[in-house]
């Protein structure tokens, strides 16, 4: 599995926007509603998600620059494990780059290479590149997944779509 790049939000700054300005911005009076549905699923299934703690919406820019460079390192799914745990059960700030260093030693990295790495503009290009081009596939949200370069679902989907769509992949000529 590969994380591939894509900023729901890429006109927020650098250094994010209040949470509470940013629900209110894209959902209006039903914001709360969107967070305490979200936090009852995932207490459905374990996760506690702590939207209360979130005070600031970040610019996700470094965040998938981080993940491109954990990608080389082979530290993908542990980086992200990581970010998700920080953003949706800790409240961490991910427009902070020293949050996101500590996070990326958390996942296994070695935080005074991240942190020089963050400091630049490394890669930076080719994170916008991928999510224009992502953009100009269609993809329009999160979670989007895409079997084997041939089969794509947009938003969560049950474990049996997946399935379903993993194996129309294989069918279709994939390994």
């Amino acid at each position: 599995m590969r994380w591939l790049p894509f900023q729901l939000n890429p006109d927020i700054p650098e250094t994010g926007i209040p949470r509470e300005e940013y629900v209110a911005r894209k959902f209006g009076a039903r914001g709360k509603g969107v967070n305490e549905r979200v936090t009852l699923a995932g207490r459905q299934v374990g996760i506690p998600f702590a939207y209360d703690k979130m005070t600031v919406q970040p610019n996700t820019l470094n965040t998938h620059r981080l993940m491109h460079f954990a990608g080389r390192a082979g530290r993908q799914d542990e980086l992200a494990e990581e970010l998700f745990r920080a953003h949706f059960m800790e409240g961490a700030v991910l427009a902070n780059r020293e949050t996101l260093a500590d996070i990326a030693a958390r996942a296994g990295l070695d935080r005074k290479t991240v942190a020089d790495y963050l400091a630049g503009d490394e890669d930076k290009g080719v994170i916008e590149q991928a999510d224009l081009e992502a953009r100009s596939a269609g993809i329009g949200g999160v979670p989007f997944f895409i079997f084997n370069r041939k089969i794509g679902l947009s938003g969560a989907q049950d474990p049996d779509t997946l399935l379903e769509a993993m194996e129309q992949a294989l069918a279709e000529g994939g390994k």
